[in-house]
């Protein structure tokens, strides 16, 4: 099937920058982003791209966080500038694809602890 592995998280300092990579095996993969979580509250998306379309950003990351791929290695990538102690969470790598009969199937990472902290 298809396995999703991401790297790249850590502690980083208010205003630091940090890059988040993922990997997808297994399967095509037409939509790759990522997701995040803090204690407390539900996942949400931060950022997702097609294999052809644009990116899409949530709002507290536009202008701040930038993601991109690369189609032939099912690898995405984001590089995250500007951090805030807002941005502390987990981030979790998703990809999705479409089955035989048209539905689209989520597959995901086991996550990446990002913290900026002073």
């Amino acid at each position: 099937q298809v396995k999703v592995v991401e790297s790249g998280g850590g502690l980083v300092q208010p205003g630091g920058s940090l890059r988040l990579s993922c990997a997808a095996s297994g399967r095509p993969i037409e939509t790759m982003g990522w997701y995040r979580q803090a204690p407390g509250k539900e996942r949400e998306l931060v950022a997702s791209i097609g294999s052809q379309s644009s990116p899409n950003y949530d709002d507290s990351v536009k202008g701040r966080f930038v993601i991109s791929r690369d189609n032939a290695k099912n690898t995405v990538y984001l590089q995250m500038h500007s951090l805030k102690p807002e941005d502390t969470a987990i981030y979790y790598c998703n990809a999705k694809r479409s089955n035989f009969y048209g539905i689209v199937i989520d597959y995901w990472g086991q996550g990446t602890q990002v913290t900026t902290s002073s």
